[in-house]
């Protein structure tokens, strides 16, 4: 059934679930955006679930440590260019990130920005060799992410350029990522991410890129179900 109906709430017990909606979130996350508001004006339930969805999604220990999430969030938003993501600023200097850090955060962040030109100069394959583009990309990076560890810049480039849609530069980053020893686990959080600032859509492309790479035998597949 794809259209499921439910009890029509009464305007009082509409406020009620509104009022103790909004002010989970509120306590969840430390403020409140304007959709929130108005899902809690006019649809409580749909806000207490996704509540609910964003705790674990954001919130919760998975796979990574604190400080880890919060390196993939920063250059996540940076990346998206999404300017309500600065909750993440206190967040990233609570889990132990120091300026200096953040700083190598948004240097990563833009380093992603170079890489669709780069790769775009490989259709002149008569002077530019993809070996020789993907070997200052990399030294790019190497710059870029300053005092982050290796693996978690990874990462978060990988999900920086999901958030971008660029497929080559997602493929180039998984396989570094799980050469250095990431986990599908830690790959799989990271990605997940992308939901929030760019929709599903661009979930759906990363997984997809991810199981073409698997499929070719290059790294760990994304799910092992059917």
């Amino acid at each position: 059934m794809t259209f499921i109906k439910k009890a029509k709430l009464a305007s009082e017990a509409r406020h009620a679930r509104g009022v103790a909606a909004l002010t989970k979130a509120e306590a969840t996350r430390g403020y409140l955006l304007p959709y929130h508001r108005m899902l809690c004006a006019h649809d409580p339930d749909l806000m207490a679930a996704y509540d609910s969805y964003y705790y674990e999604l954001t919130l919760v220990e998975r796979s990574f440590s604190y400080f880890e999430r919060e390196v993939v969030w920063l250059v996540l938003l940076a990346a998206a260019r999404e300017a309500y993501g600065d909750i993440h600023m206190p967040r990233a200097e609570e889990s132990g990130m120091n300026r200096a850090q953040i700083h190598d955060c948004m240097a990563l962040a833009g380093v992603a920005e170079a890489f669709p030109a780069m790769e775009f100069s490989t259709s002149w394959s008569k002077w530019i060799v993809v070996d020789e583009i993907e070997l200052r990309y990399g030294r790019m990076v190497e710059l870029a992410r300053g005092e982050l560890p290796a693996e978690i810049a990874e990462i978060a480039l990988l999900v920086g350029h999901a958030a971008r849609g660029s497929r080559a530069g997602m493929r180039f980053h998984l396989k570094r990522a799980f050469d250095m020893g990431a986990t599908a686990a830690k790959i799989a959080e990271g990605v997940s991410y992308v939901i929030l600032p760019k929709g599903g859509p661009a979930l759906v492309a990363a997984c997809d890129v991810w199981a073409e790479l698997a499929a070719e035998g290059v790294c760990p597949a994304p799910w092992h179900v059917r």
